[in-house]
Order: C-alpha cells, then structure tokens, then sequence
C-alpha cells in the first residue's frame, strides 16, 4: 500500500496522511493516533528515501557518547531513556544514529554530523557546569534538546529535565521528619548539573531547619554499586555515624545497602535509605511494595518526551527554545523508617550494652 491508497482509506489527503505520520504538531493528536493506527493495520511504511529526498531531512536523530570517562553507555537510566525515545523515531519513520567516540573526538563528532547531514538534530547527555556542547551546536546551526540542564550556560537552549533540586528536598524533608538528623548524601559527580542540583536540595532542606552540613556525611562520585558501598562503609564508620543515606541512584543505594548489612545493621530499621531514579524497565524496585523508599522519576517517559520536543525542533525551524521541568514523586518503601531506634543504637548506653551482650 502507498500514502495515496491510505489516505484515500482513511478520508484525508496525503499532505495531512504525511505530516501525522512524521510528527508535524499542527496534526491534532486524535488525527495523528488515527494515522498511526491504519498504517500499523495495513502494515503501511513510509518511503524513508522518497522524504529525504523531497524534504531534504536525514531523517535521522543523533546520539554522541563519550566512552573514556563517562559510562552511559552501561547505565540502566541511559538504557531506559534511548528505549523511551527509540519508540518515537520508529513512529515517526526517524532512524537513531549512535556515535561512541572517545571524549576528545565529541566536538568533532558534531562536526562531522552537521557537515555530512548524517542526522537532523541530537539530544545531548550527562550536561556538566558551563557545558560547552551548548555554544558548539549553536553555533553549527544543529537543533538539539538537553536532556538536563546546564549550570552557567548563557545561551538559551532546549532542554528537559527532572526537578532534581526540589526531589532531594523533599527527600532530605521526609528524613526529617522522621527524627533523622545525621542524614549523609552519597551524590553523583558533582561536576555534572543533576549532582549540583540535589546536593542544593539537599542542603537546603537541612539549613530550612538550622542543621549545619557536615562534610563527612557527603560523598561524590560514579553511581556504581561499588561506590555507593565505600560512602556509605565510610560514613557508618565516623564516631557519629548517619541514621539515614540518601542516594543519588538505584544502584549506589544497592551499594549502601549492602554497606549497612555488612556493619550488622537492619536497613530501615538502624539506618534509613532514599534513592532516586527507581523507575527503571530492567533494575525493578521490588514488586507490590517497593524496597527502597525512592523519588521517582520514569526515565523512559523522558526519552519520549525529549524525543518528540526534538522532532518538533527539526519539523519547525526558527521555533524558540523549548523547556520542560518535571516533577519526581515520592514512593514510601521498605528502606525508611523513625531516627528513634538508629539514634538509641549510637547511645554510649547502648553500645555498651552491646559489647556486654546486654539487649538491644
């Protein structure tokens, strides 16, 4: 079947058949999912060659990975987010062109891209402090969208983001409230804008109630099991340990969590973990009830999201920049529970109860 029989199916022209089927926004949704519909029904695929000849589009969205010193690549939320936005370029007739390349050939990557007309637009990973990935695609004249945000950037740009500030707040206020007042941050590396974010959630949910941040209870840092494991030995092991972690990622809150069993602890019982990024295809939290009490955010929606902001960029040049900040919920699992217990476990009474034999 070609664009003419379907549309002649479906009562439209082809003009209308075509832009609903390749992401133009001035086709109601309705319309849209009704396309979409039919061509799955008739086993319809546009003629990818036919459009990139007439539109003069690659038809294609670019992804550059640096593989030296950044690990996305391996990461379960990467994973999730390429399968997110993977789902829109396939309805919408786009390849997904994937570039790993070591971190000094990034610029000329997106050179090469742009000059070769390989893709019609990228979405940018992992944004850092004053990225300079930002200035470079302006400057090429490549439509992109952030996926983040970028701290001192002084040009104005796309992007989409979770509020990760205002998660780690809220986390930090939920610690609180439950008594905790040694709460230690096990963050990414603070070199990267979500990292900057939730350590300023997290600090300001602390001064909001007069608590002085300690240095010692805060660790920076790859988002590994590992990493997570030798915060959070470390910190258990102060004269003043933590009652509570909050960790920037499912797996360094696997990796505290088996820091806190290590130490003969019971978590959410002498010590309280939070993580964030829960919501993942492949790494679940749990089944009915979730394990770790978590702020979540779906990473997959994400890619779907950035991915459509970018074809709606690359279908309407000239559009102006375009943000969107969502928000994390707050899923109570298995991992929290009261400072009362943790707090008696550091009592000089009750250690030395402990090293008696006395009872807990």
């Amino acid at each position: 079947m070609n664009l003419k029989e379907l549309a002649t199916r479906l009562g439209l022209s082809p003009t209308t058949v075509s832009r609903a089927l390749n992401g133009y926004p001035e086709v109601n949704e309705a319309t849209r999912e009704r396309v979409i519909a039919a061509a799955r029904r008739h086993d319809y695929h546009p003629n990818t060659r036919a459009i990139r000849l007439a539109t003069g589009r690659a038809m294609a969205v670019g992804h550059v990975i640096p593989i030296a010193t950044r690990h996305e690549i391996v990461n379960p939320v990467f994973a999730d987010f390429i399968a997110g936005a993977g789902e829109v370029y396939t309805r919408n007739g786009h390849d997904m062109l994937l570039s790993i390349v070591p971190d000094e050939d990034e610029e000329a990557t997106y050179r090469a891209l742009k000059s070769k007309g390989n893709v019609d637009g990228v979405i940018v990973h992992a944004p850092r402090l004053d990225d300079p990935r930002i200035p470079l695609l302006h400057q090429i004249g490549l439509p992109f969208v952030v996926h983040g945000r970028a701290t001192g950037a002084t040009q104005a740009y796309s992007w989409l983001d979770v509020n990760n500030r205002r998660a780690f707040q809220r986390a930090t206020e939920f610690l609180l409230d439950l008594g905790h007042a040694r709460i230690g941050l096990i963050n990414g590396l603070e070199f990267m804008d979500f990292a900057i974010r939730r350590r300023t959630g997290y600090l300001d949910a602390l001064a909001a109630r007069g608590i002085a941040p300690d240095p010692a209870l805060m660790s920076s840092g790859e988002m590994t099991e590992i990493a997570g494991f030798r915060a959070a030995q470390a910190m258990l092991a102060l004269p003043r340990p933590p009652t509570a972690l909050l960790c920037s990622s499912m797996l360094s809150g696997m990796g505290a969590r088996r820091a806190v069993e290590s130490a003969g602890l019971v978590m959410g019982r002498d010590v309280s973990i939070i993580i964030h990024d829960d919501d993942l295809s492949y790494l679940k939290n749990g089944e009915e009830v979730p394990i770790f009490t978590a702020t979540r955010s779906s990473v997959r929606e994400a890619g779907r999201l950035a991915a459509e902001m970018l074809l709606g960029l690359i279908a309407r040049p000239g559009t102006g920049p375009q943000e969107r900040l969502l928000e994390a919920e707050l899923i109570i699992g298995q991992s929290t529970g009261p400072a009362l217990l943790a707090q008696r476990r550091q009592s000089p009474y009750h250690q030395g109860a402990q090293t008696s034999g006395g009872p807990l």
